[in-house]
């Protein structure tokens, strides 16, 4: 347009080519063909004659255009990469048609979006899975995240206890993902929730609604969330245990919340107030989410819960107890007057056992024992054998106080001398065999003790025979 208005006016064609950058040959043409729009061209494509074959290897190879280029090389066709991908742009193979998202405006108090994914963070030292909440006001920006090893019912109303706490009030509508955590059936608008979950948003004035199965959109606010979490708060940060890790995930909150946002053009503190003026007043009291169990005292005096163990009196042994466990504390509860409270110990925690001053009993001191009535015997009997009784203690194969009894016999028993002779020999060559020693010493007195008759005595009915014969 700018070249046929400017040769009308008279320029010349050096003079139109010279102020527009263009060449002469480019200037005649278009007023040669005195239109304003530019000719299309018209040009055929290399791959264009492969079409067919080229959308069956996309299926076959399931949309890798890699391996779509190495088949068609087997096949001699000759044709680069780039223009294998340019042809696919085109003509639009394997890309999927965009759908703008939409805008969704919400009023101040309407909806607070709430879900989670699952993250790793240090926790101790070592990395653990966890489980990242969040929840965001759909119009203020007012966000609040925990972590939890794991996200059941009971989490999920610790959770949202938590948040509501944090921005003072209940909004109209809670939105969720299609979870069996609150849905108990249907999707979407016709979502029945659990009757649990629903009378604990009965209970804090908000009602729980979840979008359409695939509709994740309707959920971008918090699903955002979940990427500045994974990108911004765990990157680099270590944890001493989970109990540290929501305490800095508080902080972080606090510091994202005074941040200035693009997409409001304001910081989410400067909107909370207003915000703040149309949420529903959370109940004057609110009960603390508890989960009860029931178990069986063992006989170590502990009870188990998720593997971990919790003492109790020695005198509810194999007894039945009912176990109240709530976020930071674990009741354990015999009947209405004897209970025990314990700090609850979290998964990330390396510690298992919780054992209070109370339930530490000592046990009895042992005395120290002196010398047994044995050894004391035998000290004022012989105490010339003193070093050898310490030895047979020490070195003996029977035990002490039968060793020292059996000997106390052989001093009763047996003369002084000999057996005061056989101890000294045995001590001499390390013998502790009292049954050895007993032979020496039976050795030894053999001839004088033991005295033998030197003729043999007669049988009587010899005798008669030989009477018989001298008659």
């Amino acid at each position: 347009m700018a070249i046929l208005e400017m040769h009308k006016s008279g320029v010349s064609i050096r003079k139109i080519a010279k102020l527009l950058k263009k060449s002469r040959g480019a200037v005649r043409r278009a007023i040669r063909d005195q239109t304003p729009e530019p000719p299309t061209i018209e040009r055929a494509q290399i791959a264009e004659p492969h079409l067919e074959t080229i959308l069956e290897l996309h299926a076959e190879c399931k949309g890798n255009l890699v391996r779509v280029h190495e088949e068609l090389e087997a096949q001699d066709v000759k044709i680069s990469y780039q223009a294998l991908t340019a042809f696919c742009r085109r003509q639009e193979i394997g890309r999927k048609a965009k759908m703008p998202t939409g805008r969704y405006h919400f009023e101040p108090g309407q909806e607070l979006q709430h879900d989670t994914s699952p993250h790793r963070a240090m926790l101790g030292g070592r990395e653990c899975k966890i489980q990242t909440a969040g929840a965001i006001l759909c119009h203020s920006r007012m966000l609040f995240i925990q972590c939890y090893p794991r996200f059941t019912r009971f989490e999920c109303k610790v959770f949202l206890t938590e948040a509501l706490r944090y921005f003072q009030g209940a909004p109209e509508t809670v939105m969720i993902d299609n979870t069996h955590v609150v849905r108990l059936r249907g999707t979407g608008a016709e979502m029945i929730p659990v009757p649990e979950m629903e009378a604990f948003s009965q209970r804090l004035g908000f009602r729980f609604q979840a979008h359409e199965v695939g509709d994740a959109n309707r959920s971008a606010r918090v699903e955002r969330l979940f990427h500045h979490v994974e990108n911004n708060f765990l990157v680099g940060r270590r944890f001493e245990d989970l109990n540290d890790l929501n305490r800095q995930a508080l902080e972080w909150c606090e510091k994202v919340n005074g941040s200035y946002k693009r997409s409001i053009k304001s910081r989410p503190l400067d909107r909370y107030p207003t915000e703040r003026a149309s949420l529903r007043p959370l109940p004057e009291w609110i009960p603390e989410p508890i989960r009860i169990h029931h178990r069986t005292v063992a006989v170590h005096g502990d009870v188990c819960l998720h593997g971990k163990f919790y003492s109790v009196p020695a005198d509810w042994l194999s007894r039945q107890v009912q176990v109240r466990e709530s976020w930071n504390h674990v009741d354990i509860d015999l009947d209405r007057r004897k209970s025990v409270r314990h700090p609850r110990i979290h998964e990330s925690d390396e510690h298992t056992r919780s054992t209070l001053p109370e339930h530490r009993k000592e046990r009895p001191k042992r005395r120290r024992k002196g010398p047994c009535r044995e050894e004391e015997a035998l000290g004022k009997i012989v105490p010339e054998i003193d070093e050898y009784v310490e030895a047979l203690k020490k070195h003996g194969r029977k035990q002490s106080t039968f060793a020292l009894r059996q000997l106390l016999r052989m001093v009763r028993e047996y003369p002084r001398e000999p057996l005061l002779q056989a101890v000294e020999t045995a001590a001499h060559y390390g013998l502790y065999d009292l049954d050895r020693v007993e032979t020496i010493v039976l050795r030894a007195i053999a001839t004088d003790y033991f005295l033998l008759d030197p003729e043999p005595k007669k049988n009587p009915k010899d005798e008669k025979d030989e009477r018989s014969k001298n008659d």
